[in-house]
């Protein structure tokens, strides 16, 4: 399992980095990403936790990349976060897209899907043709996710992505320690969004760019 979304209590998680990657260890984890909700407010402060937690990586088999979620910025102002939070040595940007469960700002995913420097639009809602379209363009991973809630649109969004040629990743979007899966059950999930077996393994083979 390579996780590329998740929460500690650097932001609104339960755990403190060490409890979150020892039991993504449990799990059978193969890469994990810290990557807690940030904004101008806070983005210095939650990457310098998350790189501190890469001394995990010493101790168990692991990856652990350092990252950050930006979310609910305005959608003029994520540009400049994004440039910021790679200055800062974030080595995976998400960016909180516009799920039907949260009042995100309209126009969010366009301007993510604009950018060439973002990894992932988590979660992205009822994303339209268009912008699937932009993140094939400019590489940008559509997130297919387990978090309740969040997933109400997966099936939206992998349809669309398939439609497109958008590439896909599976994220638990962990927040508590039973939100972590193991890869059987994330395998699960991107079927459960309407994908055959084989294109379901193929989204859980996109994670690994992000770790070679």
């Amino acid at each position: 399992m390579i996780d590329l979304h998740t929460h500690t209590i650097f932001s609104d998680g339960e755990l403190i980095p060490s409890e979150l990657v020892r039991r993504a260890v449990v799990h059978g984890y193969k890469a994990i990403a810290i990557t807690d909700h940030a904004d101008h407010s806070n983005i210095e402060h939650v990457l310098a936790g998350a790189i501190k937690a890469k001394y995990l990586e010493d101790a168990w088999d692991i990856r652990v990349l350092a990252g950050v979620e930006l979310t609910h910025v305005p959608p003029e102002k994520i540009a400049q976060l994004v440039k910021k939070a790679r200055e800062l040595g974030a080595e995976i940007v998400v960016v909180h897209g516009e799920t039907i469960s949260e009042p995100v700002a309209p126009g969010t995913n366009a301007a993510v899907v604009e950018l060439n420097d973002v990894d992932i639009l988590s979660h992205p809602g009822l994303i339209t043709v268009d912008d699937a379209q932009k993140a094939v363009d400019n590489d940008v991973c559509l997130e297919i996710t387990s978090r309740n809630g969040h997933n109400r649109t997966n099936g939206h969004v992998a349809k669309i992505a398939l439609e497109v040629g958008a590439t896909l990743v599976v994220n638990t979007d962990t927040h508590s320690p039973d939100d972590l899966i193991t890869k059987g059950t994330a395998r699960k999930i991107a079927m459960g969004a309407g994908l055959s077996e084989k294109q379901a393994d193929k989204v859980l083979a996109a994670s690994m760019r992000f770790i070679r």
